[in-house]
């Protein structure tokens, strides 16, 4: 079966995307899927996660791009690195020179699609593979885009949530038009804190937009999500009936049912 490329992102840091991608990585490994984590995002927390300082790791993500934009072949096996407490879970790192990525490469024509170039080589040796973005728009998002053929959109129950979100959106459909692929994509609420009334009022705002495909729960407040972090392990193994973990577990069964991407249809 092809790898299922799944790429979780947002407009805004702190909404919850690395923990979202740790959480599904976690559920997926835990129901004895083979996983690979992708972390595209210079500040590296997916990487730093499972204990690599994105700063000096050798292999990363980085030499996957610059190889490109030298006209290099850079086999992606040589830039995964196995997680050491997971099982089941691994992950090609972050470096922080993919901060440089737009400045150096970005208007070099094909780099939009080198991930996708470099996964469609691993089609039989993983079940699903995550990719966890920077909160800024560039090339590394595109390439997160193009390759996934599912899209999750965290977005934390506050104020600008649903401003966020459109401007993801927007994104999403000048690389579809471009692509001729409907990428189906699902909002998760996170963060939620049923003990504010923000977190409630914001969650009515989203959930007034019917145009916005939308999963109908939420991921709740759980401190477990910071010690799980602390320690180094997805706490959907290493608590599964955390507060946290159940709800992930339940959004993975949502997930589970939207893989692949349907063709646009065209006029004429």
């Amino acid at each position: 079966m092809p790898v299922k490329v799944w790429t979780v992102a947002a407009q805004k840091g702190g909404v919850g995307k690395t923990t979202t991608v740790v959480s599904i990585a976690g559920s997926l490994a835990r129901r004895g899927y083979k996983v690979l984590l992708v972390d595209l995002d210079p500040h590296g927390s997916l990487t730093g996660y499972f204990g690599f300082n994105c700063d000096v790791v050798e292999p990363n993500a980085y030499g996957l791009f610059e190889a490109a934009a030298n006209h290099e072949y850079r086999d992606v096996r040589s830039c995964i690195v196995e997680t050491q407490e997971t099982p089941g879970i691994s992950l090609v790192p972050s470096s922080t020179a993919l901060v440089s990525l737009d400045r150096r490469y970005g208007q070099q024509r094909g780099m939009g699609g080198v991930l996708k170039k470099c996964l469609d080589e691993l089609d039989h040796e993983y079940d699903y593979c995550l990719i966890d973005c920077p909160p800024m728009l560039g090339i590394l998002v595109v390439n997160a885009l193009v390759a996934c053929s599912s899209l999750i959109v965290p977005v934390q129950t506050e104020f600008m949530a649903v401003s966020s979100v459109e401007r993801l959106l927007r994104t999403l459909e000048m690389i579809q038009r471009s692509s001729g692929l409907a990428v189906p994509y699902t909002v998760v609420p996170t963060m939620f804190d049923r003990r504010t009334r923000a977190s409630h009022d914001s969650l009515a705002r989203l959930r007034a937009r019917p145009d916005i495909q939308q999963w109908p729960d939420v991921i709740p407040v759980d401190t477990q999500f910071r010690e799980a972090s602390r320690i180094g392990l997805p706490l959907t193994c290493w608590q599964p009936r955390a507060r946290g973990s159940r709800a992930y577990e339940e959004l993975l069964d949502h997930l589970k049912g939207f893989d692949q991407p349907q063709a646009l249809l065209r006029a004429g």
